[in-house]
């Protein structure tokens, strides 16, 4: 994980290089946990790219911004390319490749192809700024599903700005904006006077409007396909660890990990690892119902584990921060997110700075206790799509987040496209969970038939536990009553005149809403934010499949209460 910040087309009006160099630093500075291991600046007359690193592969040689000695280009890049060897092979020109950086290729792929053509090629999680001096042309661009945040804004002159948080542009930029998922921006498509050019080049046909799936279901392949994500995920130089929630999803991530872990991706799997201990960590109030079933999925793969407690008092202590480093006011978002914050920071202090996620497998499979109700295959399929195109403002948002708020980088291989291909694919009627061949319904079945034997049959059964229940029932619960105490019934009775846009509808989101204001006052910032004020709103395909979704308020994974199993726990 690393942290970039751009200021581009500086050659249209007057700037004062010292100046503008002073401004950079400055903002780059505010993002500067993203990346603590190093500081890197470019600068000419008409940009200036600078980059916070943090060291995950060629720790020695990789510092950014890296520029192509024969063209002159420059690349800052927040991400990991895990196919970069095999995209080097399919290079047609020499290249002087002068560090072992996996992002290095991208300068050369920009060299010799557009972007459109590229890019679906380019296998990992990114964001990135390229500028080539020669061509005058830069070029800015996000990964497919949006793990890596990015965010642009233009100054007062109208110049483009980027960078990979909100903070980055704040106080520079009059208009902030979240760069959006799959696209890209090519200065050499911008006519003046017009909208900027963000040119969508990820366009998956599971995807399209209408579209219905009807690949059978084997679970083999799909088996396959998770396993080969998790392998080059690895791609490590660093010590790594596992997130093990006590879930499925968490759970497979690791013992997959876990069968890997004792050999080094990056020599084929032919010298023994550097870091040949594996360890996991789960994260909860005393007594959270994912300890027991983490630690049987730790036992059982053989991981040095770690279960970290926190108090409710320290996790609402942490709330302003929280906030601050992850951009949003959401309530799912930051009741999820103050537990991993948490987390996150026990684990950098171990020396760990990459570890694996189970982000994403819900939004695929159609894993929320709501899907029970999903009325037929088309339905079902129509709503993870739209899950899966929102998930970058919510669980890659916090996962990616917390993590750098200590400089840990987290790497969610559910969303690998490769392995979105096979998943999203699938017929979608083998993810009704009425339609699992089992004596009660269960959401995930393909996903967890596929892996029978790899964790322990009850956790590999486990039914859907969202993370921020998970942590311990009276999590959510202590946000609430601590909201009631210092929320008045004033306050959120005028909550629509302070806050016009996203009016928060209970006392926990007015407080989220206040501490975000404080940190990011003015419309701009809290443009960005996705916000959805209720079940109705987050299940939007799904608002008729059960009435009593209309009026709830609580987005929790058991107010499904006529589905939420609370004795399901080990």
């Amino acid at each position: 994980m690393c942290g970039i910040v751009a200021l581009l087309d500086l050659d249209r009006g007057p700037a004062d290089p010292q100046q503008t160099r002073r401004i950079a630093t400055e903002l780059a500075k505010r993002i500067r946990h993203r990346g603590p291991d190093w500081s890197g600046l470019y600068q000419d007359g008409a940009a200036l790219l600078a980059h916070e690193r943090l060291a995950i592969v060629d720790v020695e040689h990789g510092a950014q911004p890296l520029v192509d000695g024969q063209t002159g280009a420059v690349l800052a890049v927040n991400g990991e390319i895990y196919n970069h060897k095999a995209l080097q092979n399919q290079l047609t020109r020499k290249h002087e490749f002068a560090t072992e950086s996996d992002c290095e290729v991208l300068l050369y792929l920009a060299d010799e192809a557009p972007p459109a053509e590229f890019l679906p090629k380019v296998g990992g999680i990114f964001a990135f700024v390229l500028w080539q001096p020669q061509r005058q042309r830069y070029l800015v661009a996000r990964d497919a599903i949006g793990v890596i945040p990015l965010y642009y804004g233009l100054d007062s002159a109208g110049r483009l700005c980027v960078a990979s948080e909100l903070k980055g542009l704040l106080g520079h930029c009059i208009q902030v904006h979240e760069f959006p998922p799959g696209h890209f921006l090519d200065s050499a498509d911008i006519r003046a006077g017009a909208p900027l050019p963000l040119t969508k080049w990820y366009q998956p046909q599971w995807a399209e409007p209408g579209y219905l799936p009807i690949t059978p279901y084997n679970p083999k392949v799909l088996r396959d396909a998770f396993e080969t994500a998790v392998h080059r995920q690895l791609m490590c130089d660093v010590p790594y660890g596992v997130l093990i929630s006590g879930g499925v999803d968490s759970s497979l991530v690791a013992a997959t990990a876990a069968r890997y872990a004792a050999k080094r991706v990056e020599s084929n799997d032919e010298e023994p690892a550097w870091w040949p201990r594996l360890h996991s960590f789960a994260v909860g109030l005393d007594g959270a119902p994912d300890f027991a079933p983490a630690r049987q999925v730790a036992e059982f793969i053989g991981s040095v584990h770690h279960e970290v407690h926190f108090t409710l008092q320290e996790g609402l202590d942490a709330l302003p921060d929280v906030i601050g480093h992850l951009e949003t006011f959401d309530v799912t978002t930051i009741r999820a997110g103050t537990p991993m914050y948490l987390l996150m920071r026990r684990i950098k202090s171990m020396g760990i700075k990459m570890v694996l996620s189970g982000e994403g497998a819900d939004e695929i499979f159609g894993g929320y206790l709501y899907f029970h109700k999903a009325p037929n295959a088309a339905e079902l399929h129509a709503e993870t799509v739209r899950k899966l195109a929102k998930l970058h403002k919510y669980d890659c948002l916090r996962a990616n987040k917390a993590g750098a708020a200590w400089g840990v980088e987290v790497r969610v291989p559910f969303l690998d496209p490769d392995f979105l291909e096979v998943a999203m694919q699938l017929d979608p009627a083998c993810k009704l969970p009425y339609r699992a061949p089992r004596s009660k319904p269960i959401e995930k079945y393909p996903l967890r038939h596929a892996f029978e034997g790899v964790i322990p049959d009850a956790v590999l059964w486990r039914q859907k536990e969202q993370f921020s229940d998970g942590v311990g029932y009276g999590w959510i619960g202590g946000l609430r009553a601590h909201a009631e105490q210092v929320v008045s019934d004033a306050q959120l009775a005028a909550a629509a005149d302070r806050f016009a846009d996203k009016t928060p509808e209970t006392k926990e989101a007015y407080l989220y809403r206040d501490l975000f204001e404080q940190q990011f006052p003015g419309p701009g910032p809290a443009s960005c934010v996705a916000w959805e004020r209720s079940v109705a709103c987050s299940t939007a395909i799904a608002l008729e499949w059960d009435a009593a979704w209309k009026n709830s308020a609580d987005p929790s994974g058991r107010a499904v209460r006529d589905v939420h199993d609370e004795g399901h726990t080990l």
